[in-house]
C-alpha cells in the first residue's frame, strides 16, 4: 500500500529529478482520498441498485394488475355467456306462454260465439236416447279436463316465464358489474404499466450518469492505490448473492410423471415464436394477439399468453393468467423439474397471490419466456431469486 501511495504521490515529477519520500501526512491524505473514492463507489452502486429495484417493483405491480384484469375479464365473459343463455331461456318461456294464452283466448271466443261457457249443453239436450247422452257426456267431460289442463299449463308457464326473466335480469346485472370491475382493473393496470415504462426510461438515463461517475471513482481509486488494490476494494462492495432453490408453495397436489410428448409439443410451439415482441396483455390460446394500451399495435405474447398458447397446441387447456395457472395445476418440487413444466416468480415467494411471471422450463437450467415490454420471446438462464414454484400441465 505504501509503495502504491508513494508512486501516486510522485506521479508528475520531471524525469531525472529524484523524488522525495512522501511524508506521513501525504500518505494519510492519499489514504483518505482512496477511502472517499471507495465510499463513492459504494454510494453510486447503491443508488443504481435502488433505481433498478424501483423499476422492477413497478413492472411487477403492473403485471400483477394485468393478471387481475385478465382474471376478471375471464369471469365477465363467463357471466356474459350465462346471461345470454338466461335471456334465450326467458325468450322461449315467454313464447311458450303466449302460445298457451292464445289457446285460452280461442276457447273463450268459441264459448262466446256459442252463447255459453259450456258449449256442450245443447249436445246433451238434443241426444236421441240415454245411451247417446251418456256417450256425449263422457266426451264433454274429457273436453272439460283438457280445458282445465290448458289453464293449468298457462299458470305454470307464467311462473316459469317470470322466473326466467328474473334470472336473465340478474345474470345481465352480474355480467355488467363484472365488466365494470374488469374495466377498472384494466385502467389501474394500464396506469401502472405506463408508470413502470416511464421509470424504466428514466433509469436508462440515470444508469448512464451513474455508470460514468462510477467509472471515474474507480479510476480515481486506482490512481491512489493501484489497479490491483482498487479491484480488490471494489470487489468488497456488497453484491446480491444467488437465492437458494425454495420449496414449492400453495396447493401441494403433487404432479404425476406427465406426458413428455405433450410437453415437447408445447416447447416446440413456444420456440416457433422466438424473437416475437412482447405484447402487454397480448396473445393466448389461438396465438399471438394485439397488446393492450400502452402496447396498442404490438402483436405478440405476454408471459402467460405464451404458456397458454403453447399448451393449447398440445391439446391441453390452461387458464389465461399466471396466478390462475399456478393455482389450477398440479405442483412440482424444484428438485424434480422436467422440460415442459411451468415455473413462476412472485414478489413474495411464500404468497401465490403475488405471482407476476411464468415461463416454460426447458431443462438444463434454461427457460423460454416472454419477459417484459421492449423485449422478445427468448430462451434465458433459469434464475431462483423470487422463484415461487412450478406446475406440470401435462400431468
Amino acid at each position: 500500500m505504501g509503495v502504491a501511495v508513494a508512486a501516486a504521490v510522485t506521479v508528475g515529477l520531471a524525469p531525472g529529478i529524484a523524488a522525495a519520500a512522501p511524508s506521513n501526512g501525504q500518505i494519510a491524505e492519499a489514504e483518505r482520498a482512496a477511502a472517499r473514492a471507495e465510499q463513492q463507489i459504494r454510494d453510486l452502486s447503491g443508488q443504481l441498485a435502488r433505481a433498478q429495484d424501483v423499476v422492477a417493483a413497478a413492472r411487477t405491480a403492473a403485471v400483477i394488475a394485468l393478471d387481475e384484469y385478465q382474471a376478471m375479464q375471464g369471469a365477465y365473459q363467463v357471466a356474459q355467456q350465462e346471461a345470454d343463455m338466461a335471456a334465450a331461456a326467458a325468450a322461449k318461456a315467454t313464447a311458450d306462454l303466449e302460445v298457451a294464452r292464445d289457446e285460452v283466448i280461442a276457447f273463450a271466443r268459441r264459448s262466446y260465439m256459442e252463447g255459453s261457457t259450456y258449449a256442450g249443453a245443447a249436445a246433451l239436450i238434443t241426444a236421441a236416447d240415454p245411451a247417446q247422452m251418456i256417450e256425449r257426456a263422457a266426451l264433454l267431460e274429457a273436453a272439460g279436463s283438457h280445458r282445465s289442463a290448458v289453464l293449468d299449463r298457462v299458470t305454470v308457464l307464467q311462473e316459469q316465464a317470470t322466473a326466467a326473466d328474473a334470472a336473465a335480469r340478474s345474470a345481465v346485472a352480474d355480467a355488467a358489474a363484472l365488466r365494470t370491475v374488469a374495466e377498472e382493473k384494466l385502467a389501474v393496470a394500464q396506469a401502472a404499466e405506463i408508470e413502470a415504462r416511464q421509470q424504466a426510461t428514466a433509469l436508462v438515463a440515470q444508469q448512464g450518469q451513474l455508470q460514468a461517475q462510477l467509472a471515474a471513482a474507480e479510476a480515481e481509486l486506482a490512481s491512489f492505490v493501484g489497479a490491483r488494490a482498487a479491484a480488490e476494494r471494489t470487489a468488497r462492495v456488497d453484491r446480491p448473492s444467488p437465492a437458494p432453490r425454495p420449496a414449492p408453495i400453495g396447493n401441494q397436489n403433487q404432479a404425476g410423471a406427465g406426458d413428455a410428448n405433450a410437453a415437447a409439443v408445447a416447447i416446440d410451439a413456444a420456440k416457433n415464436y422466438l424473437g416475437l415482441p412482447y405484447a402487454w396483455g397480448g396473445g393466448g390460446t389461438f396465438g399471438p394477439g394485439p397488446g393492450l394500451h400502452p402496447d396498442t399495435g404490438v402483436i405478440g405474447f405476454d408471459c402467460s399468453g405464451l404458456t397458454q398458447y403453447a399448451y393449447a397446441q398440445a391439446g391441453i387447456s390452461i387458464p389465461r393468467n399466471s396466478r390462475a395457472q399456478y393455482a389450477a395445476l398440479p405442483k412440482v418440487p424444484s428438485h424434480a423439474l422436467q422440460p415442459g413444466d411451468l415455473v413462476f416468480w412472485a414478489n413474495d415467494a411464500s404468497d401465490p397471490t403475488t405471482i407476476y411471471h411464468v415461463a416454460i422450463y426447458l431443462g438444463g437450467d434454461q427457460v423460454i419466456q416472454a419477459p417484459q415490454s421492449g423485449d422478445v420471446v427468448k430462451i434465458s438462464a433459469m434464475w431462483w431469486s423470487g422463484y415461487a414454484g412450478a406446475v406440470r400441465p401435462s400431468a
